[in-house]
């Protein structure tokens, strides 16, 4: 490659993209998170005049939120092709609900785009274009929320988000914004002026334009202690992150996706609630509250040993937290949701003459049935052979969800069901199937499926086997019934 001609003021940010590339396999590409302002067109630029246009690629995300937003998108396409940089755009929608400061759904909104461009493009590593500056204001921002120690530890140079596609990358937080500035100058780059960035009713531009400029002549050097000060936290975090692995290994159960209780409560009320904030965060949560931690330990404390807290719930992120048989997980769902077995609501009962529909969807329970056709041969073999549990391999014949109308209906308490056709089974009521199969109490308020009068199937137990199956044909075409919560995600 030829040679750079540097000037004194491009120095400092070709070092910094230099030492960042070097970390990098020598042919990785990388993503430039492009706004168009003036710190990613320094990073963008700088990258091609190190790496050359072929090792990088600029993402832009196009909010929707300015009326200038379409010229913005026009100026950062000619920029980008000007360098002969791919250049990618993505639209988002940004919430605009009450309770939900746009700031925060826009940069959450950003960075869900930038990972899905991440994936679909097989790119490892998003470089954003924060500076020292943007740091300072970050540690301060997160001093007056009275954040943790996560919180003050700010922004990392290099962090790679649980399940995201790419690491996110800072090869400028070191540089003040003055130093970006120069570059831009030197090299007489354009950039774009968000007009929001002048709006101190955002917190953030309150502290750039009223805060930190009285701070600069009073402290001169608060930008190099806020930084340092981020990095003690980080520091300490991690330490803080390495004992909570430490508690996780000997109180987790299944592979980490369940607490013990007992073993949990067992810890003093510190070491608890960091255990809860890094299992949290392993489980792709958005940071609690202290005191929604607090009161959830609380509530873990108040039930005692062994766990069973029917009643138990904190709910978060749209999970609820529970504790059930010892173990204390988080299950989706909202705050309709029945607490415990005696509060089941009734619903109004829905009918379905079935006539081969592949698909009942009950809005009320929040689910759908689904019918599946099975090869009646193949399930008889396996059967004979009892190769797949019966629970899952319940089948009915066709004819019988022809002989009357389906009915969907809320439990009254004490129907029974007899869960096998061997000879002998008897039937047992539902909500001693339920315990024995150690189904939480509120996950029991599902749809029973009656053929007529006749319970016929109940979802997470199967097919009830005193249904009526007289002349049926052992080769009969025959339907796996399945129930299907809707997916309810944070």
């Amino acid at each position: 490659m030829t040679p750079i001609a540097e000037s004194p003021a491009d120095r400092l940010v070709l070092e910094a993209v230099r030492v960042a590339f070097a970390a990098l396999p020598a042919s990785a590409r990388v993503a430039v998170a492009f706004s168009g302002g003036v710190d990613s067109s320094v990073l963008l630029d700088a990258a091609v005049r190190v790496a050359g246009s072929s090792r990088c690629i600029a993402f832009h995300v196009h909010h929707g939120l300015s009326p200038n937003a379409d010229a913005w998108l026009a100026h950062c396409e000619a920029f980008a092709r000007e360098r002969e940089v791919e250049f990618v755009v993505r639209y988002v929608d940004v919430s605009r609900d009450a309770g939900v400061s746009v700031e925060a759904a826009a940069r959450d909104a950003r960075y869900r785009a930038l990972d899905a461009l991440c994936a679909a493009h097989r790119i490892g590593w998003l470089w954003l274009a924060q500076h020292a500056d943007d740091q300072a204001e970050t540690v301060l921002l997160q001093l007056l929320r009275g954040a943790g120690l996560a919180g003050l530890a700010a922004m990392a140079p290099e962090f790679s988000p649980a399940g995201a596609a790419a690491a996110r990358v800072r090869p400028l937080l070191h540089l003040l914004r003055a130093q970006i500035e120069r570059y831009a100058s030197a090299r007489e780059l354009r950039w774009i002026d968000d007009e929001s960035n002048a709006d101190t009713r955002y917190a953030r531009n309150a502290l750039r334009h009223q805060v930190t400029p009285a701070l600069a002549v009073h402290f001169p050097g608060f930008r190099d202690a806020l930084a340092r000060t981020a990095s003690h936290a980080a520091s300490a975090q991690r330490l803080l992150d390495e004992l909570a692995r430490i508690d996780l290994d000997a109180v987790s159960r299944d592979d980490g996706s369940a607490l013990s209780h007992d073993a949990l409560i067992a810890l003093d009320d510190d070491r608890a609630l960091n255990l809860m904030r890094y299992w949290m965060r392993s489980q792709g949560f958005i940071a609690a509250s202290s005191a929604r931690l607090g009161d959830a330990l609380r509530q873990l404390r108040e039930v005692g040993e062994g766990g069973d807290g029917h009643r138990l719930r904190v709910d978060h992120a749209g999970h609820a937290l529970r504790s059930y048989r010892g173990l204390v997980y988080w299950e989706a769902g909202d705050s309709s949701d029945p607490a415990d077995e005696t509060s089941l609501a009734a619903r109004e009962i829905s009918e379905l003459v079935w006539q081969g529909q592949a698909t009942w969807r009950l809005p009320q329970w929040r689910g759908t049935f689904v019918f599946e056709a099975v090869d009646a041969l193949a399930v008889n073999a396996a059967n004979a052979t009892n190769a797949i549990n019966a629970a899952l391999n319940d089948t009915i014949p066709m004819s019988l969800l022809q002989q009357a109308p389906l009915r969907a209906r809320s439990r009254n308490g004490g129907e029974r069901m007899r869960t096998s056709d061997a000879p002998g089974a008897r039937s047992r009521t539902l909500k001693n199937l339920f315990q024995e199969r150690g189904i939480p109490a509120w996950k029991r308020d599902v749809p029973l499926l009656f053929l007529g009068d006749e319970l016929l199937f109940v979802p997470l137990l199967g097919v009830n086997h005193a249904a009526s199956h007289a002349d049926v044909a052992p080769d009969e075409a025959r339907v796996r019934i399945v129930w299907r919560e809707d997916l309810l995600i944070a």
